[in-house]
């Protein structure tokens, strides 16, 4: 792989859930039976809104419908059940191989998640994607979840390549507001959860990871302040 091109990216770092992954509702299903011992309820709209779109989801469920757990508890048990609808079927999402088969050959390719290893390599080998990464930074990797930079941060660091130089693609405002605060460049692919948010501060919105391609990552200006040829 050669070094800065055109726009200075050289590495290309993913989400995963919600944007390599179609796993959103599995983590929903998982959160839901947790709940549901507890006699309560979340449906998918509210999953998406109080969990995906923004942090915090397991403090708001404990402190809106006052369970007798903690947000750590909760989030041990929705992980315990997680893992067994891993067991199922899980699939990757429209395109996701595809983009990065054609990215590969030109940049480094990672991807940062705010779920822990165990779970993040089942899910990429499931998928089938693993073969196709560089490095996946997974939550025990970094300090903060997004939105915090950390993930991002550590990936870029990971691939010894500079903050300025990644470009990342993500599905929810929050991973976004992480990739801004790392640096990054920001491409924004929402799956159908979060297709109505806020993605602004993105250098391009897409419809599918179908249009993500070598001549749009070749398109992009350098971020501020980026010196080429560095």
């Amino acid at each position: 792989m050669s070094g800065a091109r055109q726009g200075g990216v050289r590495a290309v770092l993913f989400d995963l859930d919600g944007t390599l992954a179609d796993t959103e509702r599995l983590q929903w299903q998982a959160y839901s039976r947790v709940l549901a011992r507890f006699g309560i309820a979340v449906d998918l709209d509210t999953y998406r809104r109080r969990f995906v779109a923004v942090a915090g989801g397991a403090e708001w469920a404990c402190e809106a419908f006052r369970l007798p757990i903690d947000a750590a508890t909760l989030r041990a048990e929705k992980a315990v059940a997680y893992r067994r609808l891993l067991e199922g079927s899980v699939a990757a999402m429209p395109g996701a191989r595809a983009a990065l088969t054609r990215l590969r050959p030109r940049w480094r390719l990672g991807v940062a998640t705010n779920s822990v290893r165990d779970e993040a390599w089942i899910v990429l080998e499931r998928i089938g994607l693993h073969d196709l990464l560089d490095t996946v930074v997974a939550r025990e990797d970094y300090a903060a979840a997004k939105p915090a930079p950390d993930a991002w941060l550590a990936a870029a660091q990971r691939l010894r390549v500079a903050p300025a130089e990644c470009v990342v693609v993500e599905d929810t405002p929050r991973g976004l507001a992480a990739g801004l605060a790392a640096g990054m460049r920001v491409i924004a692919v929402p799956s159908d959860l979060t297709a109505d948010q806020d993605f602004t501060g993105a250098v391009a919105v897409l419809p599918s990871l179908d249009a993500l391609t070598p001549a749009l990552l070749e398109r992009l200006a350098p971020p501020s302040g980026w010196a080429q040829g560095r």
